[in-house]
């Protein structure tokens, strides 16, 4: 699942060095964090939210391939 949304992601920005994917897992839940640069925010989350909402719904069914829940937050890099 990590892969898919870094995969994802690098596709999307300007600059795919400054793309950071982890991943954690609490019971059955995978809890993913994507990290981008400020200038690559708009194209990750897209119009209205658009792009991010598609990556969450491509990650649910992953997800649920494998019985599992998973959940998608995407940030600046501290």
């Amino acid at each position: 699942m990590k892969e898919l949304i870094e995969y994802i992601a690098t596709s999307l920005v300007d600059d795919p060095t400054q793309v950071f994917v982890s991943q954690r897992r609490q019971g059955a839940t995978v809890n993913i964090r994507l990290e981008v640069s400020k200038e690559d925010m708009g194209r990750v989350i897209g119009r209205g939210g658009k792009v991010a909402a598609a990556m969450r719904s491509l990650l649910r069914v992953a997800a649920a391939n494998d019985h599992k829940r998973a959940n998608l937050q995407i940030v600046e890099p501290e």
